[in-house]
């Protein structure tokens, strides 16, 4: 049984459930959570240009199937389609950080 009283940050709690930073467990943990704010984004933006998942499909050039699944946080994503949807489909650009 873990032992939450010890923990006092966000940090300490993901490493308690998750592992420490490198390990198999917490390299799943980041990655679906890092999809998760894709797809997050993804769908405020398309929200926000007022269109449809087939009318950002059409104009990014995919299906809308793929838009729904990458919405959902099933999919996954090259960054050249990432970038596709983002730039063409809502005229937006897309910035990256690395850790």
């Amino acid at each position: 049984m873990k032992d939450y009283n010890k923990v006092k940050t966000f940090d300490e709690l993901i490493e308690l459930e998750h592992g420490k930073i490198g390990s198999e467990s917490r390299n799943k943990y980041d990655e679906n959570a890092q999809m998760f704010i894709i797809s997050a984004m993804l769908k405020e933006a398309r929200k926000e240009a007022n269109l449809t998942q087939e009318q950002l499909a059409e104009k990014a050039g995919t299906k809308k199937s793929y838009i729904s699944k990458l919405e959902n946080g099933k999919g996954n994503i090259q960054l050249s389609t990432l970038i596709r949807i983002f730039e063409q489909g809502l005229n937006k650009r897309i910035g990256l950080t690395f850790l």
